[in-house]
């Protein structure tokens, strides 16, 4: 098979190599960002993942519950209890559809928005750090890889651009 670059492809060897590279560095990346991300959340009072949906909802205004389960990959009861939790806590808010009742929006209040923006801020300036101690070269070849590696995964998926 012909590389679009006119690189030779990669034989069986090399390519389990570089799969099993991929699949421990991808494991040990999420444990240390999930980690940090725990880290910046601090006190909070909120999980990891109610964290990730705040995020969602900030970065995308407002959503459904079916929508999250399926961008999270979780059954939509895991979302409704994510969902109670922060509704209790007045990080989000439910909104229901002025034209179809049964459907209900969600989306963050003031307060939610805020705890996102403060341990969004944190994140980056942790990630910044790490950044920093790549050249301007490397950092953009590594987002250009990284970018192309989530676009043929959503293309294999059949969805586009991925958009979490």
């Amino acid at each position: 098979m012909k590389r679009a670059n006119g690189d030779k492809p990669l034989d069986r060897e090399l390519m389990e190599s570089i799969i099993r590279r991929y699949e421990e560095a991808t494991y040990r990346m999420h444990r240390r960002v999930n980690a940090l991300i725990r880290r910046c959340i601090g006190e909070e009072d909120i999980t990891l993942d109610q964290y990730l949906v705040i995020r969602y909802l900030r970065m995308n205004g407002r959503s459904i519950s079916s929508e999250l389960a399926d961008v999270f990959g979780v059954a939509k009861s895991s979302i409704t209890a994510i969902m109670t939790r922060l509704f209790d806590k007045r990080l989000i808010e439910r909104v229901p559809d002025a034209k179809d009742r049964r459907v209900i929006y969600l989306s963050l209040t003031e307060a939610g928005r805020k705890l996102a923006e403060a341990v969004d801020g944190r994140i980056r300036a942790q990630l910044s750090t790490i950044m920093n101690q790549f050249s301007r070269d490397e950092a953009l070849q590594f987002v250009e890889t990284y970018e192309k590696l989530v676009d043929k995964l959503a293309d294999l998926e059949g969805r586009g651009r991925a958009t979490i």
